[in-house]
C-alpha cells in the first residue's frame, strides 16, 4: 500500500496514522440500501471485529475473530485472522463499493510495526478495501471517547498502552512491548500476579491470601500446586491468566489486602501513563479528557474506579477521566464515517448501533 502520513508530528520517532492518497472519498448520498460502505477494523489482544457501515450510519455487516494483535501473535498468525474475519464481512456485501478502510490494531507501537502492517495488508487492495488509516488501537479508543484535540487515551484490557495527542498535532507515545520497554499490568498481567501470590501463600514464601483457594476454584482444579502443574505441562495454556484476572479483583473486592496491594498498583500505572503522556505534551495542567478503555477498565470495578480518579486528581486536577465501555470498533467506525463526511446524523445512528443489544450480543468482552 502506497502510504502517506496524515501530517501529525510523532512523539519519539513514532509514526501514527497511515493514509493512503486515494482512500477517503467524499460521501455520496447515502442509500437505505446497496449504497457504499466504510470498513473499521479493530484488532485487540483477545478479539478482532470488523464492521462495514452504510454511509447513512447503518452497521450492514460484522463479524468477529480471535484476538490480532501482530507484537504477541506474528503476521503469519494474525495475518490470516484478519484476512478471515474480513472476508466474512466483504463476501457478504454483494459488491457494494468499500469508500475506505480503517484499521485499528493493538501492537503497532514502534514505526517497524506500522510498515509492516501495511505491508501484510496491502493485498486488500484486490477488492478495494486495503487500508486507507492504519494505527495503534488506542486512536480508535481516543475517538470513542471524545472529540478534543487534547486527550489522552490509556487502555487496560489484556495488555497496558497509552496515547497522548495534542491540538497542534504533536503526539505522546510508548513502546508497550513489556516488561522490556517498563510496562506493568494488564488482564493477564494481573492474572499471573493473583496465580504468584496464591503459590507464596500456600508455601509459605508469602502472606496469607484468599487466593490461594480462589485461584484453583476458578481453573476447576483443588491446589494451587496442580495450577501451577497445569500451566507448567501445558495442560492450561496462556489465556488461564485472563481468567484468572476477575478472580484477583473479586478476592480484593472482598477484602485480601493481598489482592487489593495489586488492583492498587494497576490503578497507580493506569494514572502514571496518563499523568506522563500529559507531561509530555505540555498538557497536565489542562482540562484534559483521559479516556480509559479495554476489558479491565471498561469492567469499572469501583476499587480501580476509586484509585484512578483519586489518582488522577492528586497530580492533574483537571483531567476528566472517562470511561469507553463500548467496543472500541465504535471510534474505528466513527473515524472511518468522518472521513468520508457522513453526517451527524449517521454517526449517531451508528454509535446506537454499536451499543444496542444484537450488536452486543455477538462481541465478547471489550479487548
Amino acid at each position: 500500500m502506497g502510504a502517506l502520513t496524515d501530517g501529525r508530528e510523532a512523539r519519539d520517532g513514532a509514526a501514527t496514522t497511515l493514509q493512503s492518497g486515494t482512500g477517503s472519498r467524499p460521501a455520496a448520498a447515502a442509500s437505505a440500501s446497496g449504497g457504499p460502505v466504510v470498513l473499521a477494523v479493530d484488532g485487540g489482544g483477545s478479539k478482532t471485529d470488523v464492521v462495514a457501515i452504510g454511509l447513512d450510519g447503518a452497521v450492514v455487516g460484522h463479524a468477529r475473530g480471535p484476538g490480532s494483535n501482530p507484537q504477541t501473535r506474528g503476521w503469519d498468525v494474525a495475518g490470516p485472522i484478519l484476512d478471515d474475519v474480513r472476508a466474512r464481512v466483504v463476501d457478504d456485501l454483494g459488491g457494494r463499493e468499500i469508500l475506505t478502510t480503517h484499521v485499528y490494531l493493538a501492537g503497532l507501537d514502534l514505526p517497524d510495526e506500522l510498515d509492516a502492517a501495511a505491508t501484510a495488508l496491502a493485498h486488500w487492495s484486490s477488492d478495494g478495501g486495503a487500508p486507507d488509516v492504519l494505527d495503534n488501537d488506542l486512536f480508535a479508543l481516543l475517538r470513542a471517547g471524545t472529540l478534543s484535540a487534547d486527550a489522552v487515551a490509556v487502555v487496560c484490557g489484556t495488555g497496558i498502552n497509552a496515547i497522548g495527542v495534542r491540538a497542534d498535532g504533536a503526539t505522546a507515545r510508548f513502546p508497550a512491548i513489556g516488561d522490556i520497554s517498563g510496562d506493568w499490568g494488564g488482564g493477564a498481567y494481573l492474572g499471573n500476579r493473583a496465580l504468584w501470590h496464591a503459590a507464596r501463600a500456600d508455601d509459605g514464601r508469602g502472606p496469607a491470601t484468599a487466593l490461594v483457594d480462589a485461584v484453583p476454584a476458578a481453573l476447576g482444579l483443588s491446589t494451587v500446586r496442580e495450577v501451577t502443574e497445569a500451566i507448567h505441562f501445558g495442560r492450561l495454556g496462556y489465556e488461564t491468566f485472563n481468567r484468572l484476572c476477575p478472580v484477583l479483583f473479586e478476592v480484593a473486592g472482598a477484602g485480601d489486602t493481598v489482592a487489593r496491594s495489586v488492583v492498587d498498583r494497576q490503578a497507580e500505572e493506569i494514572v502514571l501513563l496518563a499523568t506522563t503522556a500529559m507531561r509530555r505534551l505540555g498538557l497536565l495542567s489542562s482540562a484534559v479528557p483521559v479516556v480509559l478503555g479495554g476489558g479491565v477498565l471498561a469492567a469499572r470495578h469501583p476499587l480501580l474506579v476509586e484509585g484512578v480518579v483519586a489518582g488522577l486528581g492528586a497530580i492533574a486536577p483537571g483531567a476528566v477521566p472517562t470511561w469507553v465501555t463500548t467496543p472500541p470498533v465504535l471510534g474505528a467506525g466513527l473515524a472511518a464515517l468522518e472521513s468520508v463526511g457522513a453526517s451527524a446524523e449517521a454517526l449517531e445512528r451508528y454509535r446506537a448501533g454499536v451499543a444496542t443489544r444484537e450488536f452486543a450480543s455477538t462481541t465478547a468482552p471489550i479487548r
